[in-house]
């Protein structure tokens, strides 16, 4: 196909897609200026990539190449590779491909693996499959031939690129053949597939993962107690499985064939999902939980198993208003990074999975942050990265990015204010402060067969349509919680909630033993309670907790958030039995908690 000569024109947003399709493109493009600029060039490639562990398997790849009209040879500029999200295509970042070509990069963007016309089954980013194949794409970039073709049955080759500007050494000191000076960009599965070829390819030189995943077996099935270690979202055994993410992501890819014209489809056992996904989601929507081949194989997919070969500069950008892949994910990915020597920062923006657009001031911001890295660490320009640690303060909403995003030297921010659970459903004693806490219990029954009986907002399509119920609701006898008294000023919380807590189940106790089908399962939230009485769970955020060993005390660090507590409001603690987003525990347990010393709920508060 041949190049088409666009002059510069106004950009469109890249919207996500609506529903549980909106895991597609995040960060959307700035208008642009009127104001004349360079032309770029736009042509549809098709890629010949051989993938999987033993390099096996060839796939076709389609992707369009953006290059700015003053690129060649003697003029060569740095490169942007970038994929889709989640049922999504090429297409989806058009506006960026057009963006950062008009500011002098050569842009490649493809469908992914299973996606938009691209052949082979989705993966999940697996560094074996979607990282050998970006990998592959880097060294077109880079120059190296074979590779690119102007047709799908890779019958005419095209010319090897060589505009792009090629390095001398890359990131682990040493020298490689084909190896352009080249930034990743994307957001959700295209977050995801940055870390599966920047851990197996040093070539890569910055990467900018939105809203992505540290862990796919906590993304998809979260247990927040029993942790493999403090700075993980990993845990010892699985959680309890989210329903509607489930389906949502089943439906999109088994559906991916007919969708991308791949007719007839990829063949069974699982259509156009690697072999293991079919099986672990049945089974994990059967009992609630992934069996240990499936977490295995959830977690190769997952940067937290090769970590230590992401070296490239990494600017994370994560949403508040996100119950598929919460602010905890890129916090582990941050101290993971950062332990290593990785150079790494991270901004929280309000607009993730689970909101239906940016509120004022985030797309500026964001767009300016991630236009900042790539001109640091891919044009060489002497320009500032930004702070250390950013996030968004939706309550401000000035449009005003300098006023409600919020800059950090260091990460965390917030400083620990325990709150006590005492007697009468009070935290704290009724207050804010420390003091000794009322004698009392509360009890309650969980469901059988994982029933959900707790219906805080719908994770999944809460951002995009009015939840059927008004207000956070659990049903009687089923949760226990505790409330602080009217909040006589505002309290402003930025990080995770921490709750220490050891309840009475003694049912639970003969059965744990048995693994994951006997052990107690239960759901934590913080909620926000106006002088109305109604009720809100902040960014319909909860945590499940599937507890090893209900003899002993155990904690559990609860999704991050980013929200004011208005003066006036009440904070509410609540420990329920079953949720209506995930697969509860399968047996029916009597719970009881008591109040005490070691009892609490700590916040990470900031002036």
């Amino acid at each position: 196909m041949s190049p088409r000569r666009h002059a510069r024109r106004p950009l469109k947003k890249a919207v996500p897609l609506a529903g549980l399709a909106a895991v597609a493109t995040v960060l959307v493009a700035p208008l642009a200026p009127a104001v004349s600029a360079p032309a770029y060039t736009v042509q549809t490639l098709h890629f010949a990539v051989t993938t999987g562990p033993a390099d096996e398997t060839p796939c076709d790849i389609v992707g369009d190449l953006y290059l700015p009209a003053a690129a060649s040879s003697a003029s060569r500029v740095p490169a942007i590779l970038t994929t889709n999200g989640f049922g999504g295509s090429k297409d989806d970042q058009a506006a960026w491909g057009a963006d950062f070509a008009t500011k002098g990069y050569a842009v490649l963007s493809y469908s992914g693996l299973g996606f938009g016309g691209s052949s082979c089954k989705i993966t999940l980013d697996d560094p074996d499959w979607d990282g050998k194949a970006a990998s592959q794409l880097v060294s077109y970039l880079g120059g190296a031939g074979g590779i690119a073709y102007t047709d799908a049955a890779h019958t005419t080759a095209a010319p090897a690129l060589d505009v792009v500007q090629l390095d001398q050494r890359n990131h682990d000191g040493g020298t490689s053949a084909h190896d352009p000076r080249v930034g990743l960009i994307g957001g959700s599965y295209g977050g995801g597939f940055q870390f599966a070829v920047a851990g197996r390819d040093p070539r890569v030189d910055a990467l900018v993962p939105i809203i992505t995943w540290n862990d796919l077996s906590y993304s998809l099935a979260p247990n927040n107690t029993d942790k493999v270690a403090s700075d993980r979202v990993s845990s010892t055994n699985s959680g309890a499985t989210k329903l509607a993410w489930g389906l949502g992501f089943s439906a999109l890819g088994l559906t991916g064939d007919v969708q991308n014209q791949q007719i007839p489809g990829d063949p069974i056992p699982c259509p156009n999902f690697a072999d293991w996904v079919c099986p672990a989601l049945l089974t994990a929507g059967t009992t609630g939980y992934f069996d240990a081949a499936s977490v295995a194989a959830a977690r190769h997919a997952s940067v937290a198993s090769y970590m230590g070969g992401v070296k490239a500069p990494t600017l994370l950008m994560q949403g508040q208003a996100d119950t598929l892949f919460n602010l905890n994910e890129a916090t582990a990915t941050y101290r993971a990074l950062k332990a290593q020597g990785t150079t790494v920062k991270m901004v929280w923006q309000h607009y993730g999975h689970s909101s239906n657009g940016m509120l004022p001031g985030e797309n500026a911001y964001l767009v300016s942050r991630a236009t900042a890295w790539f001109a640091h660490y891919l044009m060489g320009t002497d320009v500032s990265t930004g702070p250390e640690f950013a996030y968004y303060r939706d309550w401000l909403d000035t449009g005003d990015a300098g006023a409600t995003f919020a800059s950090s030297k260091s990460f965390p921010v917030g400083a620990g204010q325990a709150l006590r659970l005492s007697g009468g459903g009070l935290l704290g004693a009724g207050t804010l402060t420390s003091g000794t806490p009322l004698a009392g219990s509360q009890s309650f029954t969980t469901p059988g067969a994982g029933a959900p009986v707790s219906f805080p907002e719908t994770d999944v399509v809460s951002g995009f349509v009015k939840d059927p119920v008004a207000d956070a609701v659990d049903v009687p006898g089923t949760y226990a919680a505790w409330s602080t008294g009217p909040l006589g000023s505002k309290l402003d919380v930025v990080g995770s909630p921490v709750a220490t807590l050891k309840v009475d189940a003694p049912s639970a106790a003969l059965t744990q033993g048995t693994g994951e089908a006997g052990q107690l399962v239960l759901f934590l939230k913080v909620q926000d309670v106006d002088a109305s009485g109604h009720a809100v769970t902040i960014n319909a955020l909860e945590a499940p907790v599937r507890i090893a060993d209900v003899t002993k005390p155990f904690t559990t660090t609860l999704p991050a958030i980013v929200h004011r507590f208005a003066p006036g409001h009440t904070l509410r603690f609540v420990v329920a039995g079953g949720s209506v987003n995930y697969r509860g525990g399968l047996t029916s347990t009597p719970v009881t908690i008591a109040s005490g010393s070691g009892q609490t709920l700590t916040l990470p508060v900031v002036p």
